[in-house]
């Protein structure tokens, strides 16, 4: 934390599992939970959305904290992560874009010239008062269990207004990168803007970490992110260091080449997706900066695994609590998110082995 940082940390929260381990502390017990813990695995979640549109969802203040303090409910998690989407953001500034069942965000003018650039919004903090009187809400609510701010990092928020949707190659999100670098950064700064201030909005109403998903970032090179993504990405750990002091996460998907960097960005926390086993990662990320001392992990079971029953299960949340322990600290948390079709009582069968063991 910086000598600017304004917003503090909730002193009642201060021995917090969650927020001892991703300071490098040594909590009471492995913290754990669970990214997109608050989702279509729960029933009591698709009764809660039932009619409902997912980003009319997420401006609506009750149904975001009944949605959020769910899974603390049912499976005793560390932590809540506000429920939120990743294009939440760009929606309320005023991209036009729609979330289509089975497809995912779908822009309705997909994002190619430097004036289309010039022409996109940036979202001010003023846009997202739902998202504050959540916060608010979600504050009485949870009581001693910290809440986790959310928001979507600028490359993938690049690649959905690119692509115009989600895409398997991002031909047009890497096409404009390369041939128009300057067009690509000024794209990446306002969308760090607006990353920021999504981000200020949440911090400022009082979440008690932050984590930022960059879900598409491991489709790039090492080198490629180095250049047009990590600057970007720093700002953004940078300006919240300076805004709060708070745990703030990284986590990407397929970003086993990229660790070291992600590291460099200045999250407290670096999260690992299951390709790459805990203690590899740590060592990856240690040997990129030897001056760092150990990182702080989150991860990484495979969110396949837990329908394989339950041996197989008991077993692989051991393999990773034992591979956790290489690192300075360790969060315990899927390699991506919960699968709609998982049994809500093997994540409560989780929490309760990893709080014991």
């Amino acid at each position: 934390m910086t000598n600017s940082a304004s917003v503090s940390a909730r002193r009642d929260l201060l021995d917090a599992p969650l927020l001892v381990a991703a300071r490098g502390g040594a909590p009471r017990h492995t913290p754990v939970w669970f990214m997109r813990q608050a989702g279509r695995s729960l029933p009591e979640y698709r009764r809660a959305r039932e009619g409902v549109p997912m980003l009319e969802a997420c401006l609506t203040p009750d149904l975001v904290c009944e949605i959020t303090a769910q899974p603390v409910r049912r499976h005793n998690v560390d932590a809540a992560i506000l429920f939120s989407d990743i294009v939440l953001p760009l929606y309320a500034s005023g991209v036009e874009l729609e979330i289509v069942a089975g497809t995912g965000p779908v822009v309705a003018e997909p994002l190619r010239t430097a004036a289309d650039v010039a022409a996109l919004p940036v979202l001010v903090p003023e846009q997202v008062p739902q998202v504050s009187e959540a916060i608010g809400l979600l504050l009485r609510e949870l009581g001693q269990t910290p809440l986790i701010g959310f928001a979507g990092a600028p490359f993938t928020l690049a690649s959905y207004l690119v692509e115009g949707g989600p895409s398997r190659n991002h031909e047009h999100t890497k096409a404009l990168m390369y041939s128009e670098p300057n067009t690509w950064h000024a794209l990446l700064e306002k969308l760090t803007d607006t990353t920021l201030n999504f981000l200020r909005a949440q911090v400022t109403a009082g979440v008690d970490a932050v984590q930022l998903f960059d879900s598409w970032v491991g489709a790039l090179s090492l080198r490629d992110y180095q250049e047009f993504v990590l600057p970007h990405s720093k700002r953004i750990f940078q300006e919240i260091a300076e805004l709060a002091d708070i745990p703030k996460i990284h986590f990407g998907v397929g970003t086993g080449e990229l660790l070291g960097a992600m590291r460099s960005a200045g999250a407290d926390v670096v999260g690992v997706d299951w390709r790459v086993p805990l203690d590899v990662a740590a060592q990856r990320m240690r040997e990129a900066d030897p001056s760092g001392g150990y990182p702080v992990v989150q991860g990484n079971l495979d969110p396949a695994a837990l329908f394989a029953g339950w041996p197989v299960v008991e077993r692989e949340v051991k393999r990773i609590l034992a591979e956790g322990k290489q690192a300075g600290g360790h969060i315990f948390n899927l390699g991506h998110g919960v699968l709609p079709a998982t049994d809500p009582d093997v994540l409560t069968r989780i929490v309760e082995l990893v709080h014991n063991s």
